[in-house]
């Protein structure tokens, strides 16, 4: 069964049945210890994914239902890094936890287990099976704040959603397995000819695609988002802004890439609109915003729209674009959310207005913000840019023989400088707010301030010095069947 290859994923599930052992006999007043515990051992994992020997040729395990290539370990060390992040923010939030914030610690962790598993899927059973580890997990994270009828709503709300997007899910794996007999993706792609001759197959991937629409908040699949990440607690909302989506994308790579190939190229058109009506929903929508979550809410969708460039370029460049933006949109969001749960603590409050006169309460994290915010908004030179240039290129490379997708690269364009309006806008609230109520001064825990510097040099070299971590991504990318 060659089970030496799930290592990472056995790691990360005794990691957190730990830390359930271990919070029995934990003194309530030292509970929060527990998730600097779980952060320090997910990053023995996280290191000790380097030393992993990956072979050039993906391997299987547990009757090829799982895989193991550069593609899975890229996003493993991706979530595992959004994980540690997350992690150190739930210490943070702990004091507005009324109890059981260990369990939330451990869910967190069970949530990881399940995206990495996510990563290695190379069956529909294994796709569904760990979506429903993400998922259900993720339902009890949003509504973690009992005493909060925004935490329960969004909680109701993802729960409703999500369930639906699960119906979908399951429904075209049985339409696929009803037509082609399998679901293994290498045996549907051996049979590919019936992908292009029965419009039951490509119904069931119709509805397969809906079901992954929903983790990666792509439109028609994107109204859950605002509601529940302005609800949920804020470190759930960061979990949910990078693990869900990254989750999402790496399936939806390995699905049409892996199973459905040629069945892929004839949807090139499919995939524009979503991405063009995606980008400018999201940005639109965004513009008349007020608090911060529900913002950045937006704000993911847009993003979502932008990595769908690389979805509809269907090329090895298109690919490399999606993880290496993925890569900056984990620096950028755990900066900004992190940021958001220090500001909003004190303030009581998520209103844009809260973040008036940061500059002179901690230029520290006035600086950091203006970085996440720029970076988002896809302005030289930070990591945002790069990553929005080159899906942008991977959409232009296209256009020469098909001259729709130039449209959409414009749409893009259009999108980014709509965007600038309104993370500009949190900018000058920042510095140039009029008579702020509340001047306080804002000194961040040593392990808070950590992770908003790694997030600062993350941006930085992403944006200036992009060859090593551009080559990662390639290598990852050359996994995939294009």
């Amino acid at each position: 069964m060659n089970i030496s290859l799930s290592i990472l994923e056995i790691a990360v599930v005794l990691i957190g049945v730990a830390l359930l052992l271990l919070d029995l006999w934990t003194p309530s007043s030292r509970k929060r210890l527990l998730g600097y515990l779980g952060a320090a051992a997910l990053g023995i994992v996280f290191v000790g994914s380097f030393f992993l020997e990956v072979s050039p040729e993906p391997q299987t395990a547990f009757g090829g239902m799982f895989v193991q290539d550069r593609l899975a370990l890229f996003f493993k060390q991706l979530f595992l890094l959004a994980t540690i992040a997350v992690l150190l923010l739930s210490v943070e939030f702990a004091s507005r936890v009324p109890s059981g914030i260990s369990e939330f610690f451990t869910l967190t962790i069970f949530a990881l287990s399940g995206m990495m598993f996510a990563a290695s899927a190379n069956h529909f059973v294994m796709v569904f099976v760990s979506l429903e580890l993400v998922t259900i997990t993720f339902y009890i994270l949003t509504s973690f704040l009992k005493n909060r009828m925004s935490s329960l709503e969004a909680g109701v709300k993802y729960l409703i959603l999500g369930a639906l997007s699960s119906a979908f899910l399951v429904y075209g794996i049985a339409l696929v397995y009803g037509v082609s007999g399998s679901m293994a993706f290498s045996e549907i792609a051996a049979n590919s000819e019936v992908a292009l001759t029965s419009n039951i197959f490509k119904i069931g991937m119709l509805f397969i695609l809906a079901g992954l629409g929903f983790k990666i908040a792509a439109f028609p699949y994107q109204i859950w988002v605002p509601d529940v990440y302005q609800g949920a607690p804020t470190p759930a909302t960061a979990f949910l802004a990078i693990g869900s989506k990254a989750t999402g994308f790496v399936l939806i790579l390995r699905v049409l890439h892996s199973a459905v190939p040629e069945l892929a190229l004839n949807w090139e058109r499919l995939f524009m609109v979503i991405a063009a009506v995606t980008i400018l929903y999201g940005n639109l929508c965004a513009l008349p915003q007020r608090n911060l979550k529900r913002l950045l809410g937006y704000s993911s969708i847009a993003n979502a729209g932008y990595l769908l460039l690389g979805i509809a370029a269907l090329t090895p460049a298109g690919s490399t674009a999606i993880l290496y933006y993925l890569g900056a949109y984990l620096f950028t969001t755990v900066t900004a959310f992190t940021i958001i749960l220090l500001v909003s603590e004190r303030a009581g409050t998520e209103d844009i207005s809260s973040l008036a006169g940061l500059n002179e309460r901690s230029p520290f994290l006035a600086f950091a913000m203006t970085l996440s915010m720029i970076s988002l908004a896809g302005i030289p030179p930070l990591a945002g840019f790069f990553g929005k240039f080159l899906l942008v290129r991977a959409v232009v490379e296209q256009a020469a023989s098909y001259s729709p997708y130039y449209l959409l690269a414009g749409v893009a364009v259009i999108g980014v400088a709509i965007s600038i309006y309104y993370y500009f806008g949190v900018i000058r609230v920042i510095y140039w707010s009029k008579n702020p109520a509340d001047l306080s001064v804002i000194s961040p825990t040593t392990p808070i301030r950590l992770t908003i510097v790694v997030g600062i040099v993350g941006m930085l070299y992403l944006g200036i010095l992009p060859d090593h971590v551009l080559k990662i991504a390639e290598s990852a990318a050359s996994s995939l069947k294009h």
